[in-house]
């Protein structure tokens, strides 16, 4: 999300470039996203309850105590236990495996692929009332297909986001190089109190050396 600095900025109103709730829901699971290892899909999940509070994120990616190196990422062996599909957990899982809360029932998952016929079943059982999902690219394969009519049996929404901004950029700089950014001081509009204060300071200089000597 491209910014433009603004020297004329209003600090008496609100910011009108912040991010809407969805946008930094689905934001929040491609960052997630970052942590994968896989080399081929980086898929995030983020769930989230009824009052806008973020109660799971995952990643796809090995089981927890499986090290990454040794077992496989690629999907292209003929033998099945080399390739990745027999380890990996999906995003969708790991997110209600490392939910904060006691249940996501009733909670909304944002995702950046749809979800397979696997996490569809987790997700059923977990509670989760609707999917928010960034891309259906595999929208023709039997796993999706599936993962839809199971949805749809159950009564789980599930729609497409649509993004306003193409990229969102994050800034680790920006808090430190960006003025605007920072509040600008208060000044001290009487003039007769800022010489007031510098005199006390003096006087209490003054004193101190007084008793150090």
């Amino acid at each position: 999300m491209d910014k433009v600095l603004n020297s004329s900025k209003n600090f008496d109103s609100k910011r009108e470039d912040y991010l809407e709730w969805e946008e930094y829901f689905m934001a929040t699971a491609f960052l997630a996203a970052k942590r994968s290892k896989d080399p081929c899909s980086q898929v995030g999940a983020c769930i989230v309850n009824e009052n806008n509070v973020v109660v799971g994120i995952g990643y796809n990616g090995m089981p927890k105590g499986c090290q990454d190196n040794n077992f496989p990422w690629g999907k292209m062996s003929d033998d099945p236990l080399l390739n990745k599909y027999m380890y990996v957990c999906h995003a969708e899982l790991n997110a209600v495996l490392n939910k904060n809360s006691a249940d996501v029932k009733n909670c909304i998952l944002y995702v950046g692929l749809f979800p397979c016929n696997e996490c569809a079943k987790v997700i059923i059982q977990s509670g989760i009332k609707e999917v928010v999902y960034l891309s259906d690219k595999h929208c023709l394969k039997a796993s999706t297909i599936a993962s839809k009519k199971m949805f749809d049996a159950v009564g789980i929404k599930y729609r497409q986001f649509i993004p306003k901004h193409s990229k969102i950029v994050i800034d680790f700089n920006e808090i430190n190089e960006n003025p605007m950014t920072q509040l600008p001081e208060t000044p001290i509009k009487d003039v007769k109190c800022q010489k007031q204060l510098v005199t006390e300071n003096k006087e209490m200089c003054n004193n101190l050396e007084k008793i150090l000597l």
